[in-house]
């Protein structure tokens, strides 16, 4: 079963996490600050991260921050009390996953795990060839995007959307759609996310300026090349 790297300050609810995760079959990994929570990352090298935000020594968006530099393609849910709109765009700037406000239900919880293993888990494809978008080298495969012997290397999520643009490129992408494919749904919270990872893009390509990813308000992104 996978294993869970939970990080949260307030023992009691920690343990009521640990001890359902654990009953649910998952392997859990237990810290009580960023510090120990990012040894333990680094030891075990879990299968997704479920921290939370507010904590002494090290909060949960620096310890992301770290996490990021080491892995790109864990899953990172962040658990908060903070309901701020800036705060949870942050958080997925700085490469979180998912958002679950507190007080939540550990069924919610579960289900968002799942979710975000099934979606670290589809099987990758045969390679594909390397796709050029105007100067830019993409390799799908490897998640790279290269220009000029310099390669950027993208989570995830940000190769996903940014094949999504290529294949309908000069063309609208859909919001809903990717969304539904990308985040599972079409929420407030996770458009936000998206709105987060197309500015992410547009920074990764900002070196050719022939390259556009406009907003379609309303509608989508086009990918302009």
């Amino acid at each position: 079963m996978p294993t869970v790297l939970l990080i949260e300050d307030e023992p009691a609810l920690g343990m009521i996490v640990r001890d359902s995760l654990e009953v649910r079959g998952f392997t859990v990994l237990y810290a009580s600050e960023g510090n120990e929570g990012l040894a333990l990352f680094q030891q075990h090298q879990p299968d997704i991260v479920v921290a939370d935000v507010m904590m002494p020594q090290m909060d949960g968006f620096t310890l992301a921050e770290h996490i990021r530099q080491e892995n790109a393609d864990v899953p990172i849910m962040f658990l908060t009390a903070r309901s701020q709109t800036a705060d949870v765009v942050r958080g997925f700037e700085l490469g979180g996953n998912d958002y679950l406000k507190k007080p939540f239900s550990l069924d919610e919880l579960i289900v968002r795990i799942n979710a975000l293993l099934r979606r670290k888990s589809v099987p990758q494809t045969t390679p594909t060839p390397l796709l050029t978008i105007g100067r830019y080298q993409f390799d799908p495969s490897k998640q790279k995007l290269l220009l000029g012997g310099q390669a950027v290397l993208l989570s995830h999520r940000e190769a996903e959307l940014l094949r999504r643009l290529y294949e309908q490129r000069n063309q609208v992408l859909e919001r809903s759609a990717v969304l539904t494919e990308l985040w599972g749904d079409d929420s407030f919270f996770n458009g936000r996310s998206l709105d987060v990872f197309i500015t992410k893009l547009r920074r990764h390509l900002r070196d050719d300026a022939q390259i556009q990813i406009i907003n379609i308000r309303g509608i989508g992104y086009k990918l302009i090349v």
